[in-house]
């Protein structure tokens, strides 16, 4: 089964995923697929970020992962493929998300364009349209270690990814945090 980890940049994905790998799960990494294998459609210069052609990426994980076994793409963009089954969104207060964005030395413009994102849920607006809600798993990983992230994805991934009332999307609200402290 194969089980995409989306969020907005600074959000926990890779260092979730680093752990998880470390405990024996399988992990890839969207952008490294994207890269390796050519799956670039172009370059946003305003951004300054590539462009990755989904299409490709979907076909290439649908080949070579979609087995019976458990298997965890990672990436900003992986809420995008039809090919994964499951998405675990990972969600941050948009205070602690510029902190962890400033730590990165992004600039301002950029770590505004990204906490206003995570404040309107674009990527949970944007996940409910390839992912039936059953499927969708948001975790708050505002307070939490890499750790308790890691042990709430192995809760969901023990309960065969049946619904869990502390999990479920619609739960977090960060709308009066739009326009805030620019």
């Amino acid at each position: 089964m194969l089980v995409a980890v989306s969020g907005t940049p600074g959000t926990g994905k890779t260092a979730v995923t680093t752990l998880l790998q470390k405990k024996g799960y399988e992990i890839i990494n969207l952008n490294t697929i994207a890269l390796k294998h050519g799956f670039i459609s172009g370059i946003d210069k305003k951004r300054d970020s590539k462009i990755l052609d989904i299409n490709k990426i979907n076909k290439y994980v649908r080949e070579q992962f979609c087995e019976n076994n458990l298997v965890f793409i990672e990436g900003h963009a992986s809420h995008f493929l039809s090919a994964a089954e499951k998405l675990i969104l990972l969600r941050c207060h948009p205070q602690t998300l510029k902190k962890r964005l400033q730590k990165r030395k992004w600039n301002d413009e950029k770590i505004t364009e990204n906490i206003e994102a995570e404040a309107l849920d674009i990527i949970l607006c944007e996940s409910v349209e390839y992912f039936p809600e059953k499927n969708i798993f948001e975790i708050d990983t505002t307070n939490k270690t890499i750790e308790s992230v890691a042990a709430s994805i192995e809760t969901i991934t023990k309960s065969g990814f049946m619904p869990i009332k502390k999990y479920n999307i619609g739960k977090i609200d960060w709308s009066e945090e739009i326009g805030k402290d620019r």
